[in-house]
Protein backbone atom coordinates (compact mmCIF):
# COMPACT_ATOMS: atom_id res chain seq x y z
CA UNK A 1 0.00 0.00 0.00
CA UNK A 2 1.06 3.49 -0.53
CA UNK A 3 1.77 5.79 2.05
CA UNK A 4 -1.45 8.33 3.56
CA UNK A 5 -2.06 11.87 4.52
CA UNK A 6 -2.85 9.58 7.55
CA UNK A 7 1.29 8.70 7.92
CA UNK A 8 2.45 12.14 7.75
CA UNK A 9 0.29 13.95 10.77
CA UNK A 10 2.12 14.49 14.58
CA UNK A 11 2.71 11.42 16.72
CA UNK A 12 2.67 11.96 20.44
CA UNK A 13 5.48 11.60 22.94
CA UNK A 14 5.22 7.45 22.90
CA UNK A 15 4.98 7.24 18.77
CA UNK A 16 1.77 6.72 18.44
CA UNK A 17 -1.36 8.69 17.18
CA UNK A 18 -2.93 10.44 19.41
CA UNK A 19 -6.91 9.78 20.82
CA UNK A 20 -7.54 12.91 18.59
CA UNK A 21 -6.29 11.54 15.56
CA UNK A 22 -8.07 8.25 16.39
CA UNK A 23 -11.11 9.59 16.55
CA UNK A 24 -11.14 11.71 13.76
CA UNK A 25 -9.81 8.06 11.84
CA UNK A 26 -12.95 6.40 13.49
CA UNK A 27 -15.32 8.94 12.25
CA UNK A 28 -14.24 9.23 8.52
CA UNK A 29 -14.06 5.60 8.33
CA UNK A 30 -17.64 5.15 10.26
CA UNK A 31 -18.67 7.90 7.50
CA UNK A 32 -17.54 5.93 4.47
CA UNK A 33 -19.11 2.54 5.64
CA UNK A 34 -22.33 4.47 5.88
CA UNK A 35 -22.27 5.84 2.67
CA UNK A 36 -21.61 1.84 1.48
CA UNK A 37 -24.32 0.56 3.09
CA UNK A 38 -26.67 3.28 1.97
CA UNK A 39 -25.01 2.64 -1.72
CA UNK A 40 -25.94 -1.11 -1.54
CA UNK A 41 -29.42 -0.51 -0.45
CA UNK A 42 -30.05 2.05 -3.54
CA UNK A 43 -28.48 -0.84 -5.68
CA UNK A 44 -31.21 -3.59 -4.17
CA UNK A 45 -33.50 -0.89 -4.66
CA UNK A 46 -33.34 0.06 -7.76
CA UNK A 47 -32.58 -3.25 -8.92
CA UNK A 48 -36.29 -5.05 -6.95
CA UNK A 49 -37.82 -1.23 -9.15
CA UNK A 50 -36.64 -2.56 -12.39
CA UNK A 51 -37.79 -5.94 -11.98
CA UNK A 52 -41.20 -4.97 -10.85
CA UNK A 53 -41.26 -2.01 -13.66
CA UNK A 54 -40.79 -4.55 -16.54
CA UNK A 55 -42.95 -7.06 -14.90
CA UNK A 56 -46.01 -4.80 -14.83
CA UNK A 57 -45.43 -2.77 -18.57
CA UNK A 58 -45.00 -7.29 -19.70
CA UNK A 59 -48.85 -7.59 -18.20
CA UNK A 60 -50.14 -4.38 -19.78
CA UNK A 61 -48.62 -5.24 -23.13
CA UNK A 62 -50.18 -8.60 -23.15
CA UNK A 63 -53.60 -7.13 -21.35
CA UNK A 64 -54.25 -4.60 -24.14
CA UNK A 65 -52.85 -7.55 -27.28
CA UNK A 66 -55.67 -9.72 -25.39
CA UNK A 67 -58.21 -7.06 -25.20
CA UNK A 68 -58.44 -6.66 -29.01
CA UNK A 69 -58.16 -10.45 -29.40
CA UNK A 70 -61.00 -11.03 -27.09
CA UNK A 71 -63.23 -8.31 -28.02
CA UNK A 72 -63.41 -10.04 -31.34
CA UNK A 73 -63.86 -13.38 -30.12
CA UNK A 74 -66.62 -12.23 -27.61
CA UNK A 75 -68.62 -10.46 -30.30
CA UNK A 76 -68.44 -13.56 -31.84
CA UNK A 77 -69.39 -15.60 -29.19
CA UNK A 78 -72.48 -13.42 -28.73
CA UNK A 79 -73.75 -13.21 -32.30
CA UNK A 80 -73.52 -17.77 -31.49
CA UNK A 81 -75.14 -17.54 -28.49
CA UNK A 82 -77.96 -14.96 -30.74
CA UNK A 83 -79.11 -17.68 -32.06
CA UNK A 84 -80.42 -19.20 -29.43
CA UNK A 85 -81.61 -16.67 -27.22
CA UNK A 86 -82.23 -13.01 -27.14
CA UNK A 87 -79.79 -10.79 -28.15
CA UNK A 88 -79.78 -8.83 -24.89
CA UNK A 89 -79.44 -12.15 -22.98
CA UNK A 90 -76.09 -13.41 -25.28
CA UNK A 91 -74.56 -10.35 -24.53
CA UNK A 92 -75.46 -10.17 -21.00
CA UNK A 93 -73.64 -13.86 -20.80
CA UNK A 94 -70.83 -12.68 -22.53
CA UNK A 95 -70.18 -9.60 -19.96
CA UNK A 96 -70.26 -11.52 -17.45
CA UNK A 97 -67.73 -13.80 -18.78
CA UNK A 98 -65.66 -10.87 -19.15
CA UNK A 99 -66.05 -9.55 -15.79
CA UNK A 100 -64.87 -13.41 -14.65
CA UNK A 101 -61.77 -12.81 -16.63
CA UNK A 102 -60.71 -10.00 -15.57
CA UNK A 103 -61.08 -10.67 -11.82
CA UNK A 104 -58.44 -13.48 -12.69
CA UNK A 105 -56.29 -11.58 -14.20
CA UNK A 106 -56.18 -8.76 -12.09
CA UNK A 107 -55.27 -11.58 -9.24
CA UNK A 108 -52.73 -12.85 -11.53
CA UNK A 109 -51.14 -9.64 -12.24
CA UNK A 110 -51.26 -8.34 -8.58
CA UNK A 111 -49.35 -12.16 -7.41
CA UNK A 112 -46.91 -11.24 -10.21
CA UNK A 113 -46.30 -7.62 -8.84
CA UNK A 114 -45.96 -8.82 -5.14
CA UNK A 115 -43.18 -10.90 -6.42
CA UNK A 116 -40.98 -8.33 -6.84
CA UNK A 117 -38.47 -7.50 -4.04
CA UNK A 118 -37.62 -3.50 -3.66
CA UNK A 119 -36.43 -4.34 0.52
CA UNK A 120 -32.98 -4.09 0.36
CA UNK A 121 -32.54 -7.13 2.47
CA UNK A 122 -28.64 -7.53 1.55
CA UNK A 123 -28.33 -4.01 3.17
CA UNK A 124 -30.32 -4.52 6.40
CA UNK A 125 -27.98 -7.23 7.01
CA UNK A 126 -24.76 -5.87 6.30
CA UNK A 127 -26.02 -2.94 8.45
CA UNK A 128 -27.19 -5.19 11.48
CA UNK A 129 -23.43 -6.75 11.30
CA UNK A 130 -21.79 -3.67 11.39
CA UNK A 131 -23.85 -2.29 14.46
CA UNK A 132 -22.99 -5.47 15.91
CA UNK A 133 -19.11 -5.37 15.19
CA UNK A 134 -19.61 -1.30 16.47
CA UNK A 135 -21.10 -2.38 19.63
CA UNK A 136 -19.11 -5.39 20.28
CA UNK A 137 -15.69 -3.61 19.94
CA UNK A 138 -17.44 -0.29 22.22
Amino acid sequence: MGSSPLDNRPLDIDGERTIGQLVADASREMSTLVRSEIALAKAEVTGGLKIGGKGAGLLGGAAFMGLLGVIFLLHTLAQVLDIWLPASAAYAIVTVLLFLVAAVLGLLGKKALSQAKPKPEKAIAEAGKTIAAVKSAA
